[in-house]
């Protein structure tokens, strides 16, 4: 939401004097949620459809998907879904959005946020040695001088094991006391602890087991009863044998231009890697709980886990890439920057669109699911073809998303007290005369006086009176920036607020705009 201004004379309204004496409370209490502030973005969205639905068949069929299917959730809600090809060729079952498909790794975010629930709940802590749960890994490291592993570690990738996926892509079965005595006869490491991403499988069984050890349940059954039910995803399940054979996607392997069955593996305590197996419609529900969690706001907590903890699911934790540039299939080119946080990849484009995901591969599937924070878009897509290649994909149809309907993200709302320092700056722009008080203890001493009326008079002299003063632009509830239409040219004055309440102006820059 933007607050308008506009200034034809230099006088400082009235009302400024009665803002002045708002009480620190009250500024305190008037935090507003920020918006998107477009009526026609839905329709605009929904326009790209059509675009979006070939994108997705086109794609494949290039790369020989036995069947698929895939979701768009929108501000919480699954707003397109489409599908091709066949769960089972064998007896012929078409794929649906009520298919029911093996997402491999895409799981690992469920077990990242069941261990953030059991840290809310004081349980755990995420600094906990992983010793203090499976007592064998003490002592164990690349080094001796390696520091212990803790759960962060687990979850980030940086425990030091190896990169494990031909492996670990094997071991769904597994028990606990098979896991146990693999740490028991010693890890094979291949980085230092805490220092290097080196994507794990073996580092989120771990974190499945340590679920159990917590909570006394069995790591799905804890998942299945404090975040599947709670959203509505009953028959989401990580046991094959569960599902019934309508619903089943068979997974296969495309060897000499045909496809192979692939075998479906039980559940073990490495499902909790990468064992899940849901549908669009199900898997829609969790895009929308992470998609929910944003903007940061007053509401009362609904949800399964705390938004505030979701969002912490969102942040970069360790730095995996930066990709100079990473082409979309569009041909359109952006650098990127990747990292990984708890459960799900980070990503940063040059456009400043930060995206938050995570790809699943197995023998017989591929999937993957992405949403852009700030924008209220996410996708999802399941294939079953062995390790199908669907992150290149999704991140482009997001971007063609974007681009199609020429989205903006949320907006930061204007603070009241960003705009009253807004007005007041205005108002002493030409002579500064405005009573010290609403300055910060520095900023005289950083923008002496007679500096900046000597920069006012030249800016002034060269662009004229001032005509209008634009909407600002929050970057955030204290600081911003606008700009002044003026005669002769504009000028853009940017600024930032102190800590106090109420905060004060500390910083203060005005420049000319170069056309």
């Amino acid at each position: 939401m933007y607050m308008k201004s506009t200034y034809h004379k230099f006088i400082l309204p009235i009302f400024l004097l009665g803002c002045s004496l708002i009480s620190q409370a009250q500024f305190k209490s008037t935090y507003t949620t920020p918006s998107y502030n477009d009526a026609t973005r839905n329709a605009r969205i929904q326009k790209s459809f059509p675009v979006i639905e070939k994108m997705y068949q086109e794609y494949a069929e290039k790369n020989h998907f036995p069947g698929y299917a895939f979701g768009i959730v929108v501000d919480g809600e699954l707003v397109f879904k489409g599908s091709g090809g066949y769960a089972n060729l064998e007896e012929k079952i078409p794929a649906s959005s009520t298919s029911m498909f093996r997402v491999a790794s895409m799981s690992k975010s469920f077990t990242s946020m069941a261990i953030l629930q059991l840290r809310d709940a004081g349980k755990l802590k995420l600094d906990d040695p992983v010793e203090k749960y499976i007592p064998s890994i003490k002592g164990q490291g690349l080094t001796k001088d390696a520091p212990p592993i803790t759960i962060r570690h687990l979850l980030t990738h940086s425990a030091g094991f190896p990169e494990d996926n031909p492996w670990g892509d094997r071991q769904l079965a597994v028990t606990e006391e098979n896991l146990i005595s693999l740490i028991q006869k010693g890890i094979s490491f291949s980085t230092a602890t805490g220092l290097e991403y080196e994507y794990s499988n073996l580092g989120f069984t771990m974190l499945g087991y340590i679920i159990h050890k917590v909570s006394g349940l069995p790591y799905d059954v804890y998942i299945t009863k404090n975040i599947l039910k709670p959203l509505g995803m009953q028959g989401t399940t990580y046991e094959f044998s569960k599902v019934p054979g309508t619903l089943l996607a068979n997974g296969y392997r495309y060897i000499n231009n045909q496809w192979r069955k692939e075998a479906l593996l039980h559940n073990g305590i490495y499902g909790s890697m990468g064992g899940m197996i849901t549908s669009i419609d199900m898997f829609s529900k969790y895009v929308a709980l992470h998609e929910m969690a944003w903007p940061a706001r007053n509401d009362k907590e609904t949800f399964p886990i705390k938004r505030s903890s979701i969002r912490e699911m969102h942040q970069p934790a360790k730095f995996i890439s930066l990709t100079t540039p990473y082409t979309f299939m569009s041909g359109r080119k952006l650098t990127t920057t990747n990292s990984y946080s708890y459960g799900l990849n980070w990503m940063n484009d040059a456009d400043n669109r930060i995206s938050i995901g995570h790809s699943g591969g197995l023998p017989g599937f591929g999937s993957n699911w992405r949403f852009l924070p700030e924008y209220g878009i996410g996708v999802i897509l399941f294939a079953n073809v062995t390790y199908a290649p669907t992150s290149v994909l999704n991140i482009s149809i997001l971007d063609t998303i974007v681009q199609l309907a020429q989205l903006k993200p949320r907006a930061v709302s204007v603070s009241p007290i960003l705009m009253l320092r807004q007005n007041e700056l205005i108002a002493s722009l030409q002579n500064w005369n405005h009573p010290a008080s609403i300055f910060a203890i520095n900023f005289f001493d950083d923008y002496p006086k007679e500096m900046l009326l000597q920069q006012s008079a030249d800016l002034f002299k060269q662009v004229g009176k001032i005509i209008k003063v634009n909407p600002m632009e929050a970057l955030n509830q204290l600081r911003g920036y606008c700009i002044i239409d003026c005669e002769k040219g504009q000028l853009k004055l940017s600024f930032t607020l102190s800590p106090e309440n109420p905060a004060l102006i500390q910083e203060y820059h005005l420049t000319k705009i170069t056309p």
